[in-house]
């Protein structure tokens, strides 16, 4: 399948190399292109060593080239950039696909930890689709580390829960297959429409101090029903 992937930071850079080496054609999207010996993200190594790692079916290119060349695409992007990403990108080149969002509205002008941006009322999922009405739009992933996205069965051989959101069933349905294709997901909640990305993404803060409290990002919710 040709994928295409909004940001070029640790997450972007991760799945993107675990589609690629699993037989999927991926461009990678990023502001910079050509800039491909800067480091990335937090933790994110240059474009360049992740060339090296991802192979011979990943490239480099703009997000609006992989915006179009996908026919699903991951947004990846820092949830403060997103909405300029996804404008950059061009709604015509998303019109109609799959949009899997990943990015959560983490704000670190305040340091650590990082409070939400948007909480409560609202969501950076919502507006997304608000802003993008043509894009079928399903919030998952964020609730984990770059990691276990892209391989669960590395924690409780994947015996853990992730989280679906969107207004477009068909849309779900078809994100959690490629969650069971892709990367091995088993445990799949569709919590419902895209107003349900506020639960999703208000998970973040319980998140980031669970990180503080285990030392460790290697972990992830369980529901037990």
């Amino acid at each position: 399948m040709k994928i295409g992937i909004l940001g070029s930071g640790m997450v972007g850079q991760n799945l993107g190399a675990v589609l690629a080496l699993g037989g999927h054609d991926v461009v990678l999207g990023t502001r910079s292109p050509d800039a491909l010996d800067e480091k990335r993200g937090h933790g994110g190594q240059s474009l360049r060593e992740w060339l090296g790692q991802a192979g011979s079916r990943a490239r480099v290119a703009t997000f609006r080239e992989a915006a179009a060349h996908g026919e699903v695409v991951l947004n990846a992007t820092d949830g403060q950039g997103s909405l300029n990403a996804l404008r950059a990108a061009g709604a015509e080149q998303l019109r109609g696909k799959v949009l899997l969002d990943i990015s959560n509205p983490l704000d670190f002008s305040k340091g650590m930890p990082p409070t939400l941006s948007i909480c409560n009322d609202d969501s950076l999922g919502e507006r997304i689709q608000a802003a993008f009405p043509d894009v079928r739009v399903v919030k998952t992933l964020n609730t984990t580390n770059t990691y276990i996205m892209g391989d669960p069965r590395q924690l409780a051989g994947g015996d853990h829960t992730i989280f679906v959101s969107g207004n477009d069933a068909e849309a779900k349905a078809l994100a959690a297959g490629y969650l069971r294709e892709w990367f091995g997901w088993q445990d799949i909640i569709d919590l419902g429409d895209i107003t349900t990305a506020r639960g999703a993404e208000m998970l973040l803060p319980v998140w980031l101090r669970l990180w503080s409290a285990l030392g460790t990002p290697m972990f992830n919710f369980k529901v037990v029903r």
